[in-house]
């Protein structure tokens, strides 16, 4: 896959972020459109899809500067040769931040730290998923700022063509 459709397939996937959120936050569509009786929340999955947003984002990056990661342990590999990049200067601190936050929030979700662990044990299970809105909504700012920087970076380089 080509730089190109790794940053499109970002996108796809912040603008499936973008919907999911405002779906969740809009229970008359959950009602009228999907005919969902009990409105539901999904504020999980927009952490995931940010969370591929930068993922395919950073993939991106790197192949247009040459760089190549590959399975096993892609998503390890993607984050390690991005976080040398911003070790070298040849990119911005910010987002390798930006990357780190949205790498423990979805490792959370799946239940990879176990320091969160004890996070999720102020909530009850019925109050988890709405507990949820605040970091989703951080984690699409952060996917939009990463994604918009990436785009800005590689199309600098001009790798779309004229």
């Amino acid at each position: 896959m080509d730089s190109k459709l790794y940053l499109e397939r970002s996108e796809n996937e912040l603008e499936l972020a973008k919907i999911i959120f405002r779906i969740t936050n809009k229970k008359d569509i959950q009602k009228g459109v999907f005919n969902i009786d009990n409105p539901l929340t999904f504020f999980s999955s927009v952490i995931s899809h940010c969370y591929y947003c930068i993922f395919y984002s950073a993939k991106a990056y790197l192949l247009n500067k040459g760089i190549k990661t590959a399975a096993p342990e892609e998503h390890k590999k993607t984050f390690e040769e991005f976080k040398n990049l911003v070790e070298k200067g040849v990119i911005d601190f910010e987002l390798l931040r930006l990357y780190e936050k949205i790498i423990i929030k979805a490792d959370t979700l799946i239940g990879i730290f176990n320091k969160e662990k004890g996070k999720r044990g102020r909530f009850t299970y019925r109050k988890l998923s709405q507990a949820n809105y605040e970091p989703a909504k951080e984690s699409l700012e952060n996917a939009k700022t990463f994604f918009k920087h990436i785009y800005n970076l590689t199309n600098e380089k001009d790798i779309f063509g004229p």
